[in-house]
């Protein structure tokens, strides 16, 4: 089999083109004779596919985001370019992908290099201000909130929202976990913790709550003061067009909520992934060494052997968290509806990566599987006919930055790396060949295209799966000789060269190379591994 690719990136242009100016027509008529469309950017942190509309996990309750999938195209294939917070976000914003700019991990050599790599680019916020906008964020947008680089923030946003606070008391239940935005804990502080001892505390967050109002910041988590600013927001007279950041932050772990988000489920019924007991024989050492994760028997472990039920728990949580971000979300959709920007906004949901519950015996994002890469994405344009179809095309979220310039009549920069969603949006069908990559730190790369992931890691090992006939992939398929064309072909997709790290001069094995180098030493490969 050999994929089907465009000559040219004048093939690529020359469709967006045709795209824009059909859309521009529909545009025309929500913006005719008034200011241009407003923009309701949505991140949800941490959201795999696990929606009622995407069907991800058959349980999930998600009536807000269906109803948005419902009024707007779905693109179910998308994909990030870096499965972590810090790297995606800056990704998307930035429009670049981490293998060009080294933007693998850390945000303060972010901070650092940010001259240096972004040049006279600007981020998709500073674009739009710079542009005629009022900007306006709150919550989780960059990775550190409204801004991972806080001397920039003005040049980002007109009008910002405060952080949250946590009480000495509440802090002390996450056993020293960072970021507050993330609390609170259990009542009861971390499974983890309470049951193998606070030296396991890389593992603390792994854990999962039903909480009351008095474990709460003043009755209320982060999720709902964010959608209770966004919603002043929209209420409010703005003279010129506005782009709204709303950066919702479950469910990202630890996976507590409300109790009533919790009683929408019953514990008992609760199906968790299915995963082989072989599913790790066939899967390289580099990717055991990813799945095991940093706790220090390895993430899988400790959930197995916490109890016989704990699995089923941390997927209860999870759930409970993902309808209580979708309760979220709809007070923030209902107010736009109510508003008078209804007939001029338009809405752009997306997650910055997916989450492994147990599937490849992995509990994060952090790999170049599936269930760590793929993400919801929902484009809203009102009035056109898009409305509730969905797109199976393999896209990125490198094409949210230029959808968006191109959706507002805004030129696109030179710099992105992304292409416009726009002919998709006119004809979700419509032939579409650039596959996606998506990174894991330095030199592992995974190649989505429609039908089949490709996994090559620094190390040179590799996986294949194929997506028709094997989409949990569990069955690695890169050693089979009958597939060396298809290798071949998602091959010539991975970068010419790598950015190093920024800041560094030259690679250093990490502790994934360590951790593969001790079991090679040692032949010390975990049963459960294996």
């Amino acid at each position: 089999m050999t994929l089907r690719y465009p000559a040219t990136n004048r093939f690529a242009y020359v469709h967006a083109l045709a795209g824009a100016l059909i859309l521009s027509l529909g545009l025309a008529g929500l913006s005719r004779g008034a200011q241009p469309p407003n923009v309701l950017f949505i991140s949800i942190d941490d959201l795999n596919d696990w929606t009622r509309s995407q069907g991800g996990h058959p349980q999930a309750i998600t009536p807000n985001m269906d109803r948005l999938a419902g009024e707007g195209m779905q693109f179910t294939n998308a994909h990030c370019s870096q499965a972590v917070c810090t790297a995606s976000r800056n990704s998307l914003l930035s429009g670049l992908h981490p293998a060009s700019t080294g933007w693998y991990s850390s945000t303060s050599a972010m901070r650092r290099s940010y001259d240096d790599v972004m040049g006279d680019h600007k981020m998709l916020p500073q674009y739009f201000k710079d542009n005629g906008y009022t900007t306006l964020a709150v919550g989780k947008v960059f990775h550190s909130g409204v801004s991972d680089y806080k001397e920039r923030t003005g040049d980002f946003w007109d009008a910002t929202a405060p952080d949250y606070k946590i009480s000495k008391e509440l802090r002390a239940r996450g056993s020293g976990y960072g970021g507050t935005k993330f609390y609170p804990f259990p009542h009861e502080g971390s499974q983890i913790i309470n049951h193998y001892g606070e030296n396991f505390d890389s593992g603390q967050s792994l854990c999962w709550g039903a909480l009351e109002r008095e474990d709460m910041p003043d009755g209320k988590m982060f999720d709902e003061l964010i959608a209770d600013w966004a919603v002043d927001q929209l209420e409010q007279d703005h003279a010129k067009p506005f782009f709204l950041a709303v950066g919702f932050v479950r469910p990202h772990v630890p996976y507590t909520a409300p109790k009533e988000y919790f009683d929408l489920y019953d514990l008992d019924e609760i199906k968790v992934p299915i995963v082989p007991d072989d599913e790790m024989s066939d899967i390289p050492l580099m990717g055991k060494s990813i799945a095991y994760g940093t706790i220090k028997t390895g993430d899988h472990y400790a959930v197995v052997n916490l109890s016989d039920d704990y699995w089923r728990e941390m997927v209860y949580g999870y759930l409970a968290c993902v309808s209580f971000v979708d309760d979220q979300l709809g007070k923030v959709l209902r107010a736009l509806e109510n508003s008078k920007y209804a007939e001029n906004t338009i809405v752009v949901l997306w997650s910055d990566h997916g989450q492994n519950l147990g599937e490849k015996k992995h509990w994060r994002k952090q790999s170049l599987w599936e269930e760590s890469t793929r993400v919801p994405l929902m484009v809203k344009v009102p009035g056109h006919d898009s409305a509730g179809r969905q797109s199976k095309r393999v896209v990125s979220l490198l094409d949210v930055y230029p959808t968006l310039a191109d959706l507002c009549g805004l030129p696109v920069p030179a710099k992105l790396e992304g292409q416009s969603l726009l002919p998709l949006l006119e004809d979700p069908n419509r032939l579409w060949t650039r596959p996606v990559l998506s990174t894991w730190y330095y030199r592992n790369h995974a190649v989505r295209s429609e039908d089949w992931r490709y996994i090559r890691y620094r190390d040179g090992s590799e996986e294949l799966y194929n997506h028709r006939q094997d989409p949990g992939e569990h069955v690695n398929l890169a050693d089979d000789s009958a597939y060396a064309e298809v290798i071949a072909d998602h091959q010539k997709w991975l970068p010419k060269t790598d950015a190093l790290p920024v800041g560094t001069t030259a690679w250093k094995p990490d502790r994934l190379d360590r951790r593969v180098e001790a079991w090679h030493a040692n032949d010390s490969v975990p049963e459960w591994l294996n």
